[in-house]
């Protein structure tokens, strides 16, 4: 819904990446090829269903082919529409340049809503409007590779997969068509978990540099940080389990469609997530206090704020209220431009979408380019790399017995060091090196140009530069 004297989520894009621009020496013909759509496709399909014929209608939006193929999720939705799909599409041509993977972006959208529909129906509808795209040459493994997104997962990339090869036969490539399958389909370790990961990473990058982190007002490590979570799908499932597992953060509360969890103790993501896929709903869980209207949790004390669902859910109406010191986006687009304005004018440091969003891009780009390869990360190296490794320990204590120095590698040590990467350690390795490299160019404009105070602005302007770039080596 779209409040009075708030733009939309695609003029939001818009705004936000004409201040970026205003701030770049970018000629006015330039400016206008990044910034429009270049192409969007509807298509309107029938499949016979129960007894009768229900018609569909479905979005494959390219944005831009400054880098091919192009890359975006399909989501299923009953909120899809052409400009969503758009403002979606211009976002992974941001976010792609600016994690650097060798992608224009796309996007595509079903106007359906998933639940209605059982796991047969499902498929019969996913392979329906897979076929429509894959004619148009909107999906392809050189042209237009699509991903999960809200409303989709493994299974839907498998089945579209499946319909890729069966309509091209003789393309060696066809598991390129499209990312985010099964591992067992010619998915990639670490995929499912990628976009949480990925926020994860992003945060312990911002934490890592204390000028960062004393204009957000905040001092230390993660560790004990308070944490709000917007959304406990997968994005936002994995984001908090991860936080709160591994870096010691308090998840005090979650907030779900259907009300919201609260406990200033902390919260235990593993067993709430339990509890939703055995009883479809966080409404009784045992462990924490509920309410129905989660919305004004929202706008409670924290030190971080992660709203990991749809988009415009911090707005011009509640954006002066937000108590959170730091908001990062794990959703795509969901601070408006009239609430970013607000919160920017208030000191709130905002870590945007286009980068905190992009584990899933960068992963989707390894699983591309293991399809690509033909061979999984790790197989011809993990052995080689155990075998150096265990002449190194067995060469140093062979040198502690024989000079008698007495010492040990303690067993712990030696586990760890003589194992080779697997896939799942070398996918991670990745993207944890991309969110790094990513945060510091982003960085390296907010502080070094004054004109630019807030990590959003800097985000737009080095991906643009990066598009640009690459229009210009085409002759444009």
């Amino acid at each position: 819904m779209i409040r009075d004297g708030e733009p939309s989520f695609r003029e939001s894009v818009d705004l936000m990446f004409n201040r970026a621009v205003r701030l770049m020496d970018l000629s006015p013909g330039l400016e206008q090829k990044i910034r429009v759509c270049n192409s969007t496709y509807t298509v309107r399909f029938g499949v016979r269903l129960r007894g009768k014929i229900e018609t569909f209608t479905g979005y494959r939006s390219v944005h831009s082919e400054h880098m091919e193929p192009v890359k975006g999720g399909i989501r299923y939705a009953l909120s899809v529409n052409q400009n969503e799909v758009e403002a979606l599409a211009a976002l992974m041509t941001y976010k792609c340049a600016l994690v650097e993977t060798p992608f224009g972006g796309s996007k595509g959208g079903l106007c359906i809503d998933p639940r209605a529909w059982d796991e047969h129906e499902l498929e019969l509808i996913t392979r329906r409007f897979a076929y429509e795209l894959i004619k148009r040459d909107l999906i392809h493994p050189a042209q237009n590779v699509p991903a999960p997104d809200m409303g989709t997962g493994e299974r839907e990339m498998a089945w579209i997969a499946d319909q890729y090869k069966r309509m091209n036969t003789t393309d060696i490539n066809g598991n390129a068509c499209v990312t985010g399958k099964p591992p067992h389909a010619g998915g990639i370790q670490g995929r499912v978990e990628a976009t949480g990961r990925g926020v994860q990473y992003a945060l312990q990058e911002f934490f890592r540099h204390p000028e960062d982190k004393a204009k957000a007002g905040l001092s230390g490590g993660l560790d004990g940080k308070r944490v709000i979570v917007q959304g406990l799908g997968n994005v936002g499932y994995h984001a908090a389990k991860f936080l709160s597992e591994e870096d010691g953060c308090r998840i005090t509360a979650v907030i779900e469609r259907d009300g919201a969890l609260h406990n200033d103790a902390g919260l235990n993501i593993e067993d709430i997530r339990q509890w939703m896929l055995k009883q479809g709903s966080i409404k009784g869980y045992p462990s924490a206090a509920f309410v129905e209207d989660g919305t004004p949790l929202l706008e409670a004390e924290c030190d971080i704020l992660i709203p990991a669902a749809l988009e415009g859910v911090i707005h011009m109406g509640n954006a002066a209220r937000i108590k959170a010191p730091l908001i990062v986006e794990a959703a795509n687009g969901p601070v408006t431009f009239g609430a970013d304005e607000i919160l920017r004018e208030k000191g709130v440091v905002i870590i945007p979408d286009m980068y905190a969003n992009a584990g899933g891009v960068t992963v989707s780009y390894f699983e591309w380019v293991k399809n690509l390869s033909h061979i999984r990360f790790g197989r011809m190296q993990r052995r080689a790399e155990e075998a150096r490794s265990r002449l190194l320990v067995e060469e140093l204590e062979r040198l502690s017995a024989d000079q008698g120095l007495g010492w040990t590698l303690s067993p712990d040590f030696k586990e760890k060091f003589l194992t080779g990467s697997d896939e799942l350690a070398l996918v991670r390795s990745g993207l944890d090196d991309t969110m790094r490299t990513a945060y510091q160019a982003m960085r390296a404009v907010w502080h070094t140009r004054d004109e630019v105070d807030d990590l959003r602005t800097a985000a737009y302007i080095v991906s643009i530069g990066r598009v640009a770039q690459s229009y210009r080596s085409k002759g444009l």
